[in-house]
């Protein structure tokens, strides 16, 4: 997979994109990031990259023609490369974008090249949102200062699906929301620590009772803690039973966020 990402800070992406998973599978040629400083597409002398906005307002805007200019260039670029510049989707990164979930990575980790954009300011002038952008992303119900940090969240989530960037590909399959659902608990050795145990059922050897009790736990994890994603679930009524009769045990009343 091919990324470029379109940037007024390239600089931030230096250390998060040397560490961990997104340097190995760069290492191992898995996934390639390509980074582009937006201001080197000016044509004044101070690389000026944005201006006051139209009709008044606090802010300022960025400018449409330093932003073409780069995704012009990046899409030459992919072509040279032998990709096809009109069926990469280009992401920006936007507070007033889609709310950036698990599905929406999955499906973007099929494409053989993503183009990011990370906006500043009070965003990029409409002209380029709606005839050069075709994702619009947010990675949350938060404001923050530009699009860099949330383009590095949505490049982890998409890389580590990239067929061999995980060490396994059941990793990616059963963790949390990949089916829907919060992961269950995990345990690793020793077996007791602290006076606290790990649940027999794990040390059991039974395969088929340790798949029993990990999807029950993630179902009554998911219950618990994101009740919105379990009611969206699809759920055996069986299952769903056993749940709420847990829940009411515990004396647990949902609240829906």
């Amino acid at each position: 997979m091919r990324i470029d990402i379109l940037t007024l800070f390239p600089g931030m992406f230096t250390g998060p994109f040397d560490e961990s998973i997104i340097k190995r599978a760069r290492e191992r040629g898995l996934v390639e990031v390509h980074l582009h400083n937006i201001r080197d597409y000016t044509e004044d002398k101070h690389h000026v990259v944005d201006d006051y906005p139209y009709g008044g307002g606090a802010g300022m805007v960025m400018k449409p023609e330093p932003v073409y200019a780069a995704l012009q260039a990046v899409k030459e670029q992919g072509r040279a490369s032998g990709l096809d510049p009109a069926a990469a989707p280009v992401l920006l990164m936007t507070p007033q974008g889609k709310r950036f979930e698990q599905h929406i990575a999955q499906e973007l980790t099929p494409q053989p090249w993503l183009i990011f954009l990370c906006g500043h300011y009070e965003g990029v002038d409409e002209r380029i949102r709606q005839h050069m952008v075709t994702h619009e992303i947010s990675i949350g119900d938060y404001v923050l200062t530009g699009g860099e940090l949330p383009a590095m969240v949505v490049v982890e989530a998409v890389a580590r699906l990239v067929p061999g960037v995980m060490g396994s590909a059941q990793s990616g399959e059963e963790e949390s929301f990949a089916g829907g659902l919060l992961e269950y608990p995990q345990y690793t050795r020793p077996a007791e620590f602290g006076g606290l145990s790990v649940p027999d059922v794990l040390l059991s050897g039974n395969h088929a009772e340790v798949a029993k009790w990990r999807r029950r736990q993630s179902l009554l994890r998911t219950a618990r803690r994101r009740p919105d994603l379990f009611e969206k679930a699809v759920i055996d009524p069986k299952e769903r039973a056993w749940v709420e009769e847990m829940l009411a045990q515990d004396g647990f009343v949902s609240q829906p966020e």
